[in-house]
């Protein structure tokens, strides 16, 4: 890790705000006093920002014949599992095991960012991201998030943009 990196992430950054920053990407980042009590991260996330519930996406990790596979979708949604497979050119997926996520990932549930991974997994963003000027994902730790365009995020992620949610 570089230098700057390194000194970003000791001021407070995650791995996924120093990346956005070494990539020179425009980002803004949203924090909330995270309720552990609330049922749902996305919608806590929504409402403390008073953004609409389809411009902010979880994070899912699935496992799709095997290998782990990141979806992104709308927190106003589901992540429907066999366009996921699909996407990916698999044939069967299924919702990974949460340590598993957390353990590969590098973040805990509810923190999960498709960017800035401890092992960058192959990434799946919904299509209906294309429809929003920006969108808003987890920075790497419940309570913070950050804004970005939907193309800058398919791209940092390497992402296949694909109908993969469910309303």
């Amino acid at each position: 890790m570089a230098k700057k990196a390194k000194k970003q992430q000791q001021a407070g950054g995650t791995p996924a705000t120093v990346a956005l920053t070494a990539a020179g990407v425009e980002f803004t980042v949203h924090a909330y006093e995270h309720d552990p009590a609330h049922p749902s991260y996305g919608e806590e996330a929504a409402e403390a920002m008073g953004v609409s519930p389809d411009r902010v996406f979880k994070t899912l990790v699935a496992d799709v014949d095997g290998d782990l596979t990141v979806a992104v979708v709308p927190v106003a949604g589901s992540l429907d599992l066999k366009a996921l497979a699909a996407a990916v050119g698999g044939k069967r997926a299924a919702m990974a095991d949460p340590a598993a996520a957390e353990r590969t990932t590098g973040y805990v549930r509810g923190g999960i960012s498709p960017l800035g991974q401890r092992r960058r997994l192959r990434t799946v963003l919904d299509a209906s991201a294309r429809g929003h000027a920006t969108v808003c994902v987890s920075a790497g730790r419940r309570g913070l998030e950050v804004e970005l365009t939907p193309d800058d995020l398919a791209r940092l992620t390497d992402a296949v943009v694909a109908s993969v949610g469910r309303a």
